[in-house]
């Protein structure tokens, strides 16, 4: 086994797997956003986390849940709203960066005039089975 830089054994690389977003095909999670998954169960062959596109439309909002294991990273890339994590709210826009903890109830709110766009990031990964809902979807959707 060759050597890297620092002296120690190199290890196995797999080849570089790639995705681009624009070829991402946008599904409906458990919680009512429209997400297009880059990394993860659905896309690349992340073993334990996902990446993906979140959107959240105009006037629109999450469905409130929580996940069992899963730790969330929230960092919006586009719009404003107001994200509340238990009993914490707060406003939100393009720049920040949010950490949901595993069990924390969280709801995003879409209260600006474009949509609210956000990369999530799920460690695991995503999936349906781990977001338990804590409230009924909106009669006209999320």
């Amino acid at each position: 086994m060759r050597a890297a830089p620092s002296g120690r054994p190199a290890a196995t690389v797999p080849p570089v797997d790639l995705a681009n977003l624009a070829d991402a095909e946008p599904f409906v999670t458990a919680d009512g956003s429209t997400i297009r998954e880059l990394a993860g169960r659905v896309a690349l062959p992340a073993a334990h986390q996902s990446l993906a596109e979140a959107t959240v439309p105009v006037g629109r909002a999450t469905i409130a849940h929580y996940h069992v294991q899963a730790e969330e990273l929230y960092f919006f890339t586009a719009g404003s709203g107001r994200l509340r994590i238990g009993d914490d709210e707060r406003d939100v826009r393009a720049g920040d960066c949010a950490v949901i903890p595993p069990g924390a109830e969280h709801k995003l709110h879409n209260t600006g005039d474009e949509p609210l766009v956000l990369l999530c990031c799920c460690s695991p990964a995503y999936s349906h089975e781990d977001t338990v809902l804590t409230e009924e979807p909106a009669p006209d959707g999320p």
